[in-house]
């Protein structure tokens, strides 16, 4: 059984829909025993960093996902509270991914922000993106992102770059995946992405 992780961040009936297509069977839970014993598991989420970690503490899911040994794969604010840190209220995040999320820089001529829309990934390198092309597109909405891994364990899996920023669209660390975009937004790419994982 998936488990797609409920901590009152949204975006859950588009990850529950995205399932449905590929025939999966999945639960939403926010039970720590039905995470333990998931399969696989999905943090979805859109929103603010520190406000998603205040509702994983409550739930005491601050604790479970860091512990966790199945393929967890982690979208948009998801990736972002698997990582160490965030500019955002200068939340403290759960630190499985070795980087740091950091807000677009203003810059001339300007980029607008949130970043909205369609953009590509490049660097691809793991089997998440099995069948993915270089510069295949995909949906963002965000304004902050990822900092490039230092630890030498978190992967930068692929990559994006908006105005003349490149930031990690997706990271990876032993069981732990992220992606900054929402392959459940993104067509069939995302399509194939969410398979991916499911593979895994």
């Amino acid at each position: 059984m998936i488990a797609i992780v409920d901590y009152d961040t949204g975006n859950l009936r588009s990850v529950e829909n995205a399932l449905k297509k590929l025939g999966k069977d999945y639960v939403v839970t926010s039970d720590p025993d039905v995470i333990r014993s998931a399969s696989h598991v999905l943090l979805p989420g859109v929103g603010e960093a520190s406000s998603a970690m205040d509702k994983l503490r409550e739930r005491g899911l601050d604790k479970v996902i860091p512990a966790l040994t199945q393929p967890v794969l982690g979208i948009c604010i998801g990736i972002q509270v698997l990582c160490r840190s965030s500019e955002e209220n200068d939340a403290t995040c759960l630190g499985v991914f070795d980087s740091e999320i950091r807000r677009f820089r203003e810059e001339e001529p300007k980029i607008k922000i949130p970043e909205m829309g369609w953009n590509t990934i490049f660097d691809l390198d793991s089997p998440l993106f099995k069948g993915i092309n270089e510069g295949d597109f995909v949906y963002y909405v965000h304004s902050y992102a990822p900092t490039m891994p230092q630890d030498g364990q978190t992967k930068a899996i692929a990559k994006t770059t908006y105005g003349s920023q490149t930031f990690a669209a997706a990271l990876n660390r032993g069981n732990f995946y992220g992606t900054q975009f929402h392959p459940e937004k993104s067509g069939p790419v995302g399509s194939r992405i969410l398979k991916n994982f499911l593979d895994l």
